[in-house]
């Protein structure tokens, strides 16, 4: 096989990387949205563990203030 010679897998691999996704078919005014779209994406991408397990702890944090300031309320509010 001569090196432009491809198997149908690695063509279709490289078609898949090279196809934009939905950058391809959004309209032209929505380009600044998708834009910042496509930034949040790589984001998530690039930091998606991190992001999640601070997210998950702030999550907790504030549940768990929630729930002292009703027990504070309730045990404490009506007095």
């Amino acid at each position: 096989m001569s090196s432009t010679d491809e198997s149908p897998e690695a063509m279709a691999e490289s078609s898949m990387e090279k196809a934009g996704g939905l950058g391809e078919i959004i309209p032209e005014p929505l380009m600044p949205v998708w834009r910042r779209i496509e930034l949040i994406q790589s984001f998530r991408e690039t930091h998606g563990e991190r992001y999640v397990a601070v997210l998950e702890l702030l999550t907790a944090a504030a549940l768990i203030v929630g729930y002292v300031w009703w027990m504070y309320l309730y045990l404490l509010g009506g007095s």
